[in-house]
This record gives structure tokens, sequence and C-alpha cells, in this order.
């Protein structure tokens, strides 16, 4: 019979306990960092320093902080949250780029959007709408086509820079409507549009909130929202897709991730805590405002599903239009 010495029993007893200490310690037992893979001042920076400053009452006694970790298009931030502890106190305010585009874009980023990740809530998407300079004919998207068509090589399409969403969005706009319109990249929004409204290139594909302005004044005239719903800041604009474009679904979307392994009690308590968040009428108006169109189905589950199915469509649109960022 085999005994067991009273030093050893007090080892084991007291590494058991510290143990179910450890598994029965309430999450979150220190400060949360939000990381923010973007420099400080951008939309996306405001939207996560509003929702992090809601979520920190909901969570009880621990700070809720911010940390921007800029650069690589995303990729600096993305890969510091996939290599953080998944306990749940590290996680990302991510964004389309590093949660569907950039794996098809770069060539090497260090994390997977979709094995890297354990998706806590969709938040919502930035809708983009296909503007056209005074200048063009077309009233609706089905008028530029034909437009378009007829005038085989001379349109074309301004965008934020090679890979952005902006350009993206073009490029599928071509492959589902069977135009051939040329794509300018500009080092930035502020200088695409100031081509597109002195009527150096014909059309561009922006957020709505950034093209709105110019839309109101006359300036710009809006054809069509990118999304398959039409966007709240303009209810009267129609979808691409209400126009005939089949399968046209595009938008900077955000959501809220932490790193792969995140128990899934840690996962459930972060994901009620940014959906009551965003339930508060304050805080639903200011990311409204921002131009956010808030996710309707929030599970984690359906997050997962969305990123894959985000990361299958941006692949083909990467390999046609032949963008690398490096």
């Amino acid at each position: 019979m085999h005994t067991i010495s009273r030093r050893t029993f007090a080892a084991f007893a007291g590494c058991t306990a510290l143990g179910l200490a450890h598994a029965q310690t309430p999450f979150p037992s220190k400060p949360v960092v939000v990381v923010i893979p973007y420099a400080p001042g951008g939309p996306t920076d405001a939207m996560a320093r509003v929702l992090a400053t809601a979520i920190r009452p909901l969570l009880g006694q621990q700070p809720v902080l911010v940390e921007n970790k800029p650069g690589a298009g995303a990729n600096i931030g993305a890969d510091y949250v996939a290599r953080a502890e998944p306990d749940g106190h590290t996680i990302m305010f991510g964004t389309s780029a590093p949660l569907a585009i950039n794996v098809s874009l770069y060539s090497k980023i260090g994390y997977d959007p979709v094995r890297s990740f354990a998706p806590i809530i969709h938040l919502g998407s930035l809708p983009n709408v296909l503007v056209v300079h005074p200048a063009v004919p077309a009233k609706n998207v089905q008028e530029l086509i034909a437009y378009a068509k007829a005038q085989r090589g001379k349109l074309s399409f301004a965008s934020s820079g090679s890979g952005a969403s902006s350009h993206l969005a073009g490029v599928l706009f071509n492959q589902r409507a069977g135009t051939d319109i040329q794509h300018i990249p500009y080092k930035g929004t502020g200088p695409a549009l100031n081509d597109l409204l002195g009527g150096q290139v014909t059309m561009a594909f922006t957020d709505v909130l950034t093209a709105l302005p110019h839309i109101k004044a006359g300036k710009l005239r809006a054809l069509g929202v990118t999304t398959a719903a039409r966007s709240r800041s303009l209810p009267g604009v129609p979808t691409v897709m209400e126009q005939g474009v089949p399968d046209y679904d595009v938008s900077v979307f955000f959501a809220i991730v932490a790193p792969a392994g995140t128990p899934r009690d840690v996962v459930q308590r972060l994901n009620g805590a940014f959906a009551t968040a965003l339930k508060q009428p304050e805080v639903r108006q200011r990311l409204e405002d921002q131009g956010l169109e808030i996710a309707t189905d929030q599970r984690p589950e359906q997050l997962a599903a969305f990123i894959q199915s985000e990361v299958n469509k941006w692949r083909d649109v990467v390999k046609v239009s032949g963008a690398r960022a490096d």
C-alpha cells in the first residue's frame, strides 16, 4: 500500500487550493486594455473610446484602458493582441483591414484573422456610398453602368490608396456590373475627394460620413449605398444591390475580438458588456453620429461566421485587383 507523506500531501493540497482560487478569480481581475490598431484621432479611435468609457462601469471596479498600436495597415496592433495572454484583459477594436482584408493583401502578417482570435461582438459597419461628379449624366446605378459601357476605359474612380476599402469596392463593382472603370489611387481620402470635386476623376466609393456634406451641398451626386441595407444617414438613396448589381455588400466593419483560447465565460461577459453599452441611448447616438450602422446580430458565433465570409470575399477581390501592400 502506497502512503503519502505529510509534506507531499500539504504541497498537493496547496497546489489544488491555488488552482481552485485561480479558477474562481472573477473577471476582470486587472485592467482591461482595448487595443486600437490605428493612430489616435481617427473615426476608429473615437468610436473605440466611446465604448471603452461605456463598458467600464459594466465590468466592475477594474479600469478599461485604451492603447493605440498603429502601423503596417493595422497589422502591428492585431499581431500584438493575437499573441497576448488569452484571459480577456487584452482585446482589440478591430476593423475590416486586420480581420478580413490584410490576410490577402500582405504576404505575411504574423496572425490569422480566423484562427488567432476569439470573436466577442460585431459592433456594426460604416457604409460606403457611390458618388459621382455632377458632370456625369447618370442619375442612378443602372444609368452609370450603361454610361460606363458606352465610354469603355474612359471613366475612373478615386480611392484613398491601393488595397483600401474604397479601392476594393470599385474592383468588386467592376466584377459584378461588368464595367471597366479605371482605378486612380491617392494618398488618403482627402486628396481623392479633392480631385473628384474638381472633376479630375469620375466617381468614388467613399464612406457616407465623409461624403455627406458634399452631397448636401450638391457638389457630389449619390447614386447608391454599398451595403445590403440603406444607410440611416442617406435613407432616400437606394443600395447598389437594389439597383440590380448582385451580391454587392461593401462596408468597413467594426468588431471586438480577444486572443484565441479566451475562456467562453469571459467572452460572454465581454459580449454582454458591449451589447449593453450599445443599447444605451447616449452611446448609441454618439456612435450613429459618427456614421456607425449598429449590428443587429451581436452574438460571438455570428461574428465568427461573418469574419470567415468576409475573408473569403475579399480574398477573391484582392486577387483580381492585383493589389499588394508589401
